[in-house]
């Protein structure tokens, strides 16, 4: 694949990943979108989330490869989580549906679509967020310390807020089927809802950006060096830096460590890189 076409296809993931996270935002906001349009939204979600993993197919070819680490573990349980989570949503969503398929109207009797459909939305949109969480330190991993730890404070001070409003909105009886139905306010202002659920969604990207960080640094415990350097693994001898210190002949601490923490995030070593 020429670098054109990587660029075209990263640029098409960024776009559909957007597109995820504002369909979610709207979904979520029930009392402002109304039922008819809820359901229209419902369907663009699962179409996006088809095409997100058609593009994404690669990952699933990658499952029984290589060597699992603990980040690589939590990945991929948040994400097949996730997708199951998704898939029983849409189904319960359609099953209900009046406007957009009510040529399922059929299942609509089942005493356990209308819970299950709550239940699964809620969890779909915390593991939602712990997995926009899990890749947080990667898209942060060329920034300066400061600026990461700057941020770090900022998604803390949001992330409490959030989940002050997650608890204070009910959602832990959503989850674990306390209720059967959804109580909404619907006269809260509509840029209100939405800045609260944003809020509510931060609040578990920072808890799994937080665990991927954890994941990295019980990586980093003495006697593993030997996993986070790839030129060690694959037999490689190291150079070192020339005599200018620009690293050009080896590798600089701060390229290493970058380079570790990249490999990480990858979840899995390539086979090349095994011991």
């Amino acid at each position: 694949m020429s670098s054109m076409q990587s660029i075209k296809r990263d640029g098409l993931r960024k776009f559909v990943d957007v597109c995820m996270l504002i369909l979610l935002l709207c979904l979520m906001s029930f009392q402002v979108t109304g039922e008819e349009k809820h359901e229209w939204t419902g369907i663009l979600m699962t179409l996006t989330v088809i095409v997100h993993q058609i593009l994404n197919r690669r990952w699933y070819a990658a499952l029984f490869k290589g060597k699992y680490n603990a980040y690589c573990s939590v990945t991929t349980a948040v994400n097949l989580l996730l997708l199951t989570s998704m898939l029983v949503t849409a189904f319960c969503g359609m099953s209900m549906s009046e406007y957009a398929v009510p040529f399922l109207y059929w299942v609509r009797g089942l005493i356990y679509v209308r819970p299950t459909h709550l239940a699964m939305s809620h969890w779909s949109f915390v593991l939602m967020g712990l997995h926009l969480g899990l890749h947080v330190p990667l898209m942060l991993g060329r920034m300066q310390d400061k600026t990461r730890t700057v941020l770090t404070a900022v998604g803390a001070v949001l992330g409490g807020i959030g989940l002050w409003l997650f608890f204070r909105n009910g959602m832990p009886n959503y989850l674990f089927f306390r209720v059967p139905f959804a109580f909404l306010d619907y006269e809260k202002a509509f840029w209100l809802v939405f800045l609260e659920n944003a809020l509510m969604l931060g609040t578990w990207v920072f808890l799994g950006a937080e665990l991927a960080v954890l994941c990295m640094k019980r990586k980093r415990k003495p006697g593993r060096s030997q996993e986070l350097q790839p030129w060690r693994a694959s037999g490689a001898k190291r150079r070192s830096p020339n005599r200018h210190g620009d690293g050009t002949g080896g590798h600089s601490q701060r390229l290493r460590r970058q380079g570790a923490d990249r490999l990480l995030l990858l979840g899995r070593e390539h086979p090349r890189h095994r011991p």
